[in-house]
């Protein structure tokens, strides 16, 4: 099990108690969840912020931050003797709970006897949304709220005090991620070279999941791999590759500390993009570059989310899919029929950092509010960066046929939409190009010893050979 120094952690929870001055707050980690049968279970993932406060990727513990005492917990048991059995000999609680800095340990049995204690002395009991109905039922047994009422009586304080703690990543951290990267890299580069005519979409998935597994890690999510790009999130993956043909692949590693790498690149099967394919992937990669360059402490992610979509739209205005006005066509919100989505989200022990706790907490804060409008208000992020945070830059362009023909019927954006012209690539797919990028003390930079190949030269010299 991999750890990061005791200290590092001990640090973590003495600065959350700077910022929430009583009562406790309870993290209950994860347990096993059946997957056909109750002792066939799914691959287990730890809760993320009990892997932030106390690193323990394993089944069965729940800890508590004591905040009028100073103290921290871990509750859990040894394992018995028909365990040992099937699982061989395993450390002793205290001796695990030890390489994080934690020094008081009680059995699971005890943790009612606690909570209730702490019930009884009037003392605030704070809590996280829990997202799995085990979390759910289990934190109803602690503290009497019925489980479909423990989202919204979560803490609030909590979740602020969560949020801007594991937003900013500290040395430790980023050292980390950027050596997990070289993992993404191999990931991406293998999909490139087996992306020849004949193969099968599946085999490319197998070949990235078998990668990931030979590093003791997961995949971040399920892999995003098709020729049917314009699909945001499309997880089929049947299909019969040609040359020619678009491919998108969105992929990222999960590792075994629980920390995630997620990029996308696109390209051509065989590795010879037609002028049409060049021209479109070109605007993106504009999109994404501008981004990287322009991004820095002080500015909103918005507004560069908003830089982006007057780059995509200046690029399809140039090839006649677009017209009118930039800014005026992006104040209207015509671009969002070839991106519909938003520039990225915040990274780091979950894929979509903390979007359990709510993404408004995470992207928006108390300095913004979220846009209903269709597209910008599926940003993720939209906060003024700071040196240490980790987000995603993923710009897109996509052509999806069942939005065209209801934007088409509807005539909305007629004045900055060439319809006869968007008509002529309902069959195209879609491009998106995403890193993972780190805002620094005076910019940005791209997390990981080598950005993942994204240049038209180095993926013809790359996609389908041997």
């Amino acid at each position: 099990m991999e750890l990061f120094n005791k200290k590092i952690y001990k640090e973590r929870r003495d600065i959350l108690r700077s910022k929430i001055k009583s009562g406790i707050a309870i993290f209950p980690g994860n347990v096993y969840v059946p997957y056909n049968y109750p002792a066939n279970p799914y691959r287990f993932r730890q809760d993320s912020t009990f892997l932030y406060y106390f690193g323990l990727n394993m089944s069965g513990f729940t800890a508590i931050v004591d905040f009028d005492e100073g103290k921290d917990y871990i509750f859990g048991d040894d394992v018995s003797i028909d365990d040992i059995i099937w699982m061989g000999p395993q450390p002793a609680v205290k001796d695990l709970a030890a390489k994080v800095g934690v020094e008081n340990t009680m059995s699971l049995n005890n943790l009612g006897t606690f909570i209730d204690k702490v019930k009884n002395q009037g003392r605030k009991i704070h809590f996280l949304p829990p997202y799995r109905f085990q979390t759910k039922l289990f934190l109803q047994d602690l503290t009497g709220i019925n489980a479909v009422d423990l989202a919204p009586e979560a803490s609030k304080e909590l979740i602020k005090a969560v949020v801007d703690m594991r937003l900013i990543k500290d040395k430790y951290e980023i050292d980390y991620l950027d050596d997990i990267m070289k993992v993404a890299y191999e990931m991406h580069v293998t999909a490139m070279i087996m992306a020849r005519d004949g193969i099968f979409e599946r085999e490319i998935v197998g070949a990235m999941e078998g990668i990931v597994a030979g590093y003791g890690g997961s995949v971040s999510f399920p892999i995003i791999l098709s020729k049917r790009g314009e699909i945001l999130h499309n997880e089929n993956h049947e299909n019969q590759l040609k040359n020619g043909d678009l491919l998108l692949v969105d992929a990222g590693f999960d590792s075994p500390m629980g920390y995630a790498t997620d990029h996308t690149r696109t390209f051509a099967v065989g590795g010879r993009f037609s002028d049409i394919q060049k021209s479109i992937y070109n605007i993106v990669l504009a999109a994404n570059d501008s981004v990287h360059e322009a991004s820095a402490p002080g500015i909103q992610y918005k507004e560069m989310h908003f830089l982006a979509c007057k780059i995509i739209a200046q690029g399809l205005i140039e090839m006649g899919i677009m017209k009118g006005n930039v800014e005026d066509a992006v104040e209207a919100g015509a671009h969002t029929l070839f991106m519909p989505h938003g520039l990225g989200h915040a990274m780091g022990l979950d894929v979509h950092d903390m979007e359990g706790l709510g993404e408004d907490f995470v992207g928006y804060g108390d300095e913004l509010k979220r846009s209903s409008d269709f597209g910008t208000a599926y940003l993720r992020f939209a906060r003024t960066l700071k040196p240490g945070h980790v987000i995603t830059n993923e710009p897109g362009i996509y052509f999806i046929p069942a939005l065209i023909d209801k934007w088409q019927s509807e005539g909305l954006n007629k004045d900055f939409i060439n319809y006869t012209e968007v008509n002529k690539f309902r069959n195209f797919g879609g491009v998106r190009l995403e890193d993972d990028m780190l805002i620094t003390a005076n910019g940005s930079r791209n997390l990981g010893e080598n950005r993942i190949p994204i240049y038209l030269e180095e993926l013809g010299e790359i996609v389908g050979k041997e």
